[in-house]
C-alpha cells in the first residue's frame, strides 16, 4: 500500500487501508488536526484526517471538500450556524470552496474523515474568518 503520485502527468495506482490509518493515528496532536494525503494530483487529492478539537469558523479557497465520516460523532456548520447539524460514522458532507464552515463540537471521539478535494487541497488553504483562530500550521499537520 503507498501513496499515488502526479509528476508530469504519470498515473500510478495505489491501493490503501483506511481503517489502518484511521487507527495510526497519535490520541493526542498540538494542532487541531492530523492528515495524511493518500493521494495528491493537482486534479484532485484524497487525505484521512482525525479531528482533536473543536474547529473554528474556516474556508478553503481553492478546492470543494467532500467528508465521509469514518469514526466519531459531533456537530458541523456549513454557510451559517443556522445550517448545523449532528454528523456520526456513514455521514457524508459536501461544501464547495469559498463555504465557511466548522465542528464546533465533538461528542464522541475519535472523530476521523476520509476527505476527497476537488481540485487539489493545498495545506495551506485554510482561511479563519478570524485570523487570531489560528494559521494552517496550527490548524492541521501532516502524518507521515
Amino acid at each position: 500500500m503507498g501513496m499515488a503520485k502526479d509528476q508530469d502527468n504519470l498515473e500510478e495506482s495505489a491501493r490503501f487501508d483506511v481503517n489502518e490509518i484511521a487507527g495510526s493515528f497519535p490520541d493526542h496532536a498540538e494542532s487541531l488536526l492530523l492528515d495524511k494525503y493518500l493521494v495528491d494530483r493537482k486534479v484532485a487529492s484524497a487525505r484521512v484526517f482525525r479531528v482533536y478539537r473543536e474547529t473554528p469558523p474556516h474556508y478553503h479557497a481553492q478546492s470543494d471538500e467532500y467528508l465521509y465520516v469514518m469514526s466519531g460523532k459531533g456537530t458541523f456548520w456549513m454557510g451559517t450556524p443556522a445550517n448545523g447539524g449532528a454528523f456520526e460514522p456513514g455521514h457524508f458532507l459536501f461544501f464547495r470552496r469559498g463555504t465557511i464552515h466548522a465542528l464546533p463540537e465533538i461528542l464522541e471521539a475519535p472523530v476521523v474523515f476520509l476527505a476527497l478535494d476537488a481540485p487539489r487541497r493545498d495545506p495551506k488553504d485554510i482561511l479563519f474568518v478570524n485570523p487570531a483562530d489560528g494559521t494552517p500550521e496550527s490548524f492541521i499537520q501532516p502524518v507521515a
